[in-house]
């Protein structure tokens, strides 16, 4: 079965910022969390890969094709969500459904009402008068309601509260369950990626850090405890970043390195954090 996205060697120079061979692979039936800081080339990426910008080298292949140059209908395939909604103001849910029905050949208008119900987005009101999380939750129905194989999908959760954000979790994970659809997602909600992925991608500074299955990353690694002498002994090349307080440090260290200290489990969000922030050893 071929992957979802396949990113080789991909960069992209701009003014005053380069994504720099960037390489991950989604493989298709699994969901992938796109994590890094603001600015560290996620959006850029995702631009990429949706065919909005042109790379300066590399490859990209989406659901087989280059989406530089692929053929309309890969825009059949693909439902994207940003961080703005992207319907005019003036619109209500009755003109998005009659614009959505016209612009993709597959579209689902019960599917499309059910989600939209779901979320509790009214029927009559201009788009102007919605809240931010009801323009998102709008986003996110049109997303879902044509037959996509690929959702990317960037802050999706922006603007929603905690039940909202379940609910959105529970929905991506029930669309992989065929398992010809895939996900990817960025997000600064860690533990959201940490619920719902299979492989967190981590970019910083324009270039991947790492790419790797969850719960792999998560048995990787354990942050230790102990007196800065205990920290300073530990094996040079298993230690990601050390954080130093006035009544001990700690660690994040590969697991079998670190055990015997105090310790306890790392999360994505500890992962990243010590990576972006952790003292070298």
């Amino acid at each position: 079965m071929q992957n979802a996205i396949e990113v080789n060697g991909l960069t992209k120079l701009y003014g005053g910022f380069s994504l720099d061979n960037v390489s991950f692979t989604l493989p298709t039936g699994c969901i992938m969390g796109l994590i890094g800081e603001n600015g560290a080339g996620k959006s850029t990426t995702i631009r990429l890969l949706l065919g909005l910008a042109k790379r300066t080298s590399g490859e990209v292949r989406v659901l087989g094709a280059d989406p530089e140059t692929a053929e309309p209908e890969l825009r059949e395939e693909i439902g994207a969500v940003f961080d703005d909604c992207p319907f005019p103001e003036t619109m209500s849910l009755r003109d998005v459904r009659r614009i959505l029905a016209a612009a993709y050949r597959h579209f689902d208008d019960g599917r499309f009402d059910s989600l939209t119900l779901k979320f509790g987005l009214p029927e009559k009101q201009k788009i102007k008068e919605y809240s931010r999380g009801m323009r998102m939750k709008l986003s996110i129905a049109a997303a879902l309601s044509h037959g996509a194989r690929l959702l990317i999908l960037d802050e999706p959760t922006s603007g929603l509260d905690p039940v909202a954000r379940d609910e959105l979790l529970d929905i991506l994970l029930d669309y992989i369950q065929d398992e010809r659809c895939s996900v990817l997602i960025s997000s600064h909600i860690l533990s959201d990626l940490e619920k719902a992925c299979d492989y967190i991608t981590f970019i910083h500074a324009g270039r991947v850090v790492f790419s790797e299955e969850k719960d792999e990353l998560l048995e990787k690694y354990v942050i230790a405890k102990g007196s800065e002498r205990e920290i300073a002994a530990l094996e040079p090349g298993s230690v990601v970043g050390v954080r130093r307080g006035a009544f001990g440090s700690e660690a994040l260290v590969e697991r079998a390195a670190g055990e015997h200290l105090t310790h306890e489990r790392a999360s994505i969000e500890d992962i990243m954090l010590y990576y972006i922030k952790g003292d070298a050893k």
